[in-house]
């Protein structure tokens, strides 16, 4: 078996590759944050966009079917009622303004869950949290011992070459 950097499982890894591995986990984390900042934002607009559609819709109704409407409810009541003309033509207003009520009932639903939906603070929140963690981390002490048994030149040519 190997680690996912190909090292086999139980071998020590130079500060190199747990350096280099430590960056990728990064790396896919923060893409990971980005990733979900992005699916939230897409579902606070959708919310956003059915709330504008059905007051559009709401607004589309009221104007548009209130003379066809009003003309066709106010005469169907008046043939079965016998009633007035004016009271007829009162009740298919009233009618449609309950329609209107309703869509506008449904469009304000969609806009509360729209204003409920924290995607954005979710994932800020979720970053800071990931950097107090990164910031709180601190490095194993290194063994002096094993510096010790090289020797100086070796380390300054190392040392030179580095920099």
């Amino acid at each position: 078996m190997s680690a996912p950097d190909g090292s086999p499982v139980g071998a020590e890894r130079t500060i190199g590759q747990l350096f280099a591995s430590a960056t990728a986990e990064l790396s896919a984390l923060v893409h990971d944050e980005i990733a979900l900042a992005k699916a939230q934002l897409k579902q606070d607009v959708k919310r956003g966009a059915a709330s504008g559609g059905a007051f559009s819709l709401a607004g589309a109704v009221l104007v548009f079917s209130l003379p066809m409407l009003n003309f066709a409810l106010a005469y169907g009541i008046r043939t079965w009622s016998g009633w007035n003309l004016a009271v007829c033509f009162l009740l298919s207003f009233a009618a449609n303004v309950l329609v209107a009520g309703l869509l506008t009932l449904i469009g304000v639903v969609f806009a509360k869950k729209a204003q409920k939906g924290k995607g954005p603070q979710k994932v800020a929140a979720s970053m800071k949290e990931t950097a107090g963690v990164l910031q709180k981390a601190k490095p194993h002490p290194r063994e002096v011992h094993a510096l010790e048994h090289r020797r100086p030149e070796a380390l300054d040519t190392v040392a030179r070459s580095s920099s």
